[in-house]
């Protein structure tokens, strides 16, 4: 009998830690850091977007730092780059929550695993892509942030992955890190805005958490006519 309610209380435990993770997933998305940066100094654009898995952010070229852009290929008629991190496999078999599996989700989740950098090229602005306005010096800052994220070669160049991206559009390059629950495709963007000062979540392994911080400032700057 005693051994009966120990493996109960084991099965409890483990059912509950899923229910703590998502729970505290939440109020760490609710929780808004950086809530005041200089407004008088918002003189540029950059955007987020999803597709339902996978944050992305979004620079137009001629704003990009050109060490970020060296060894991006088929930049001639490209006028918005956008950028996501991630899982190698996650990344290669789950493009939409419709691929995805059990198995994929596990190995991306719980085991060590390599990560790429997603890289889509655009000849034009997106009407979905939420818009993130910023300064200059804090854009510079999140420039750096991924560029340091690129895995370099013996030479000091981003390791392009040929022939594996979803159209003739995107690209993968190795990445640094490794994929967790705490450290998701996501949460790489949050880690990012963040870091260089722009509004964002305490932390979250969600698209949603940054993606709705920037639809409510955009709201209420429509609201009050702001262009």
């Amino acid at each position: 009998m005693k051994r009966i309610k120990r493996i109960l209380i084991l099965f409890l435990c483990l059912m509950l830690i899923p229910v703590l993770y998502l729970l505290i997933s939440l109020i760490c998305t609710a929780i808004t850091v950086n809530k005041t940066p200089d407004e008088s100094e918002k003189t540029a654009t950059i955007y987020l977007s999803t597709n339902g898995v996978h944050l992305d952010v979004i620079f137009e070229k001629k704003t990009m730092d050109s060490t970020l852009l060296k060894g991006i290929p088929n930049l001639e008629r490209t006028r918005y780059l956008s950028f996501g991190w991630g899982d190698e496999s996650f990344y290669k078999d789950t493009p939409t929550w419709g691929d995805l599996t059990f198995q994929n989700a596990f190995s991306a989740l719980f085991l060590q695993s390599t990560t790429l950098l997603h890289v889509t090229r655009y000849q034009q602005r997106q009407v979905s892509w939420v818009p993130v306005k910023a300064s200059v010096s804090r854009i510079i800052q999140l420039q750096k942030y991924i560029l340091q994220t690129f895995e370099l070669d013996e030479y000091k160049e981003k390791q392009l992955l040929p022939g594996i991206g979803y159209t003739d559009t995107d690209d993968f390059f190795k990445a640094k890190g490794s994929y967790s629950c705490f450290k998701t495709c996501n949460s790489w963007v949050n880690t990012g805005f963040k870091d260089s000062g722009l509004r964002a979540c305490y932390w979250t392994p969600f698209d949603f958490g940054l993606l709705n911080k920037y639809t409510r400032i955009r709201e209420k700057e429509e609201k009050a006519g702001v262009d």
